[in-house]
């Protein structure tokens, strides 16, 4: 599994990456613009990434605009839709109805994130399976 983790905060992107690099190779980017980059990249080596969690609030390019040229790209290319969760601090209506409604994202998931949280994400998208009791 191929992981992007999006943040301009180092430290919540070493919390994402101790949670789910033993469920993937994590890589990491600081800002929008650098995300689209990465991803763009893997696309056109043919190593698309199975999820990418985007932060909202960054410099350069802000995740919400992120995430609206993914989704493009993806339309453009033709691939298929990436798992996508929006990993934030901001819980407002507004940017939830932008992010699910307007951008196509898959989850929404507020700091701070535990990984309670992440694992039922990563279940419910299907990247691991619930193990019995």
């Amino acid at each position: 599994m191929k992981i992007l983790l999006v943040d301009d905060d180092e430290g919540n992107l070493d919390v994402l990456e101790g949670i789910l690099s033993p469920h993937g190779e994590c890589d990491r980017s600081v800002d929008g613009r650098e995300a689209v980059e990465f991803f763009e990249a893997a696309l056109r080596r043919n190593e698309p990434y199975d999820l990418v969690c985007l932060d909202i609030m960054m410099p350069e390019m802000n995740g919400q605009d992120a995430l609206k040229a993914i989704r493009a790209m993806e339309v453009e290319l033709d691939v298929p839709l990436t798992v996508i969760w929006m990993v934030t601090a901001l819980d407002t209506s507004k940017e939830q109805i932008e992010a699910i409604y307007k951008g196509g994202c898959n989850g929404y998931i507020t700091k701070p994130y535990t990984k309670q949280k992440i694992m039922e994400y990563m279940i419910n998208h299907g990247f691991i399976e619930l193990k019995p009791s």
